[in-house]
């Protein structure tokens, strides 16, 4: 998902605000992502919330019946904060560059992992190693298999891609042949 400035300078913001000490970011972020579902699961709320054409008072008394006294006040109050600058269609990204925000805080580099085959757990747990040395940071992998890559790794790391598979390799020495 590519999130915009807007929604992380939103994500950053609601990372302040919980640095009182009332709520913690891991709750906060449990209370997004169930506000989320909970737009998510309803057309007309979700329509209601993105409408240019609904006034930001309705839509602030919706958020104030729905979620006041459900989610904690730093939640409620972004939620309203979302409905007066009419951000609600950015939600989504918002809660992403969140997450983000959290993972530098804990020290998580979350990296994706593309194989050819099924690694075994102790080769997985070596990458790991690897690159929680390398990036000196805790890794959090999401694995996945892709045959198409014939054989090696694609490691995805932010917007970095280290790209070991046998299908790049052939791939740059077809490029090679044809520039000779």
């Amino acid at each position: 998902m590519i999130i915009s400035q807007t929604a992380k300078t939103y994500a950053k913001g609601l990372v302040l605000t919980t640095q009182n000490g009332a709520t913690s970011c891991d709750a906060i972020l449990e209370e997004l992502n169930n506000v989320k579902n909970i737009i998510k699961s309803s057309d007309d709320l979700n329509g209601v919330l993105n409408s240019p054409a609904v006034t930001t008072e309705q839509k602030l008394l919706i958020i104030q019946d729905i979620f006041q006294n459900k989610v904690s006040e730093n939640t409620f109050n972004f939620l309203k904060l979302l409905a007066e600058k009419n951000r609600f269609n950015e939600f989504a990204q918002i809660i992403e560059a969140f997450k983000q925000e959290l993972d530098i805080i804990n020290g998580i580099q979350r990296v994706q992992v593309v194989s050819a085959i099924e690694l075994t757990e102790e080769y997985k747990q070596k990458i790991i190693t690897k690159l929680s040395e390398k990036l000196n940071k805790t890794i959090i992998t999401d694995w996945q298999i892709d045959d198409s890559i014939i054989a090696g790794l694609v490691i995805k790391i932010n917007d970095d891609i280290i790209d070991t598979s046998i299908k790049n390799k052939l791939e740059n020495l077809s490029k090679i042949k044809g520039n000779l």
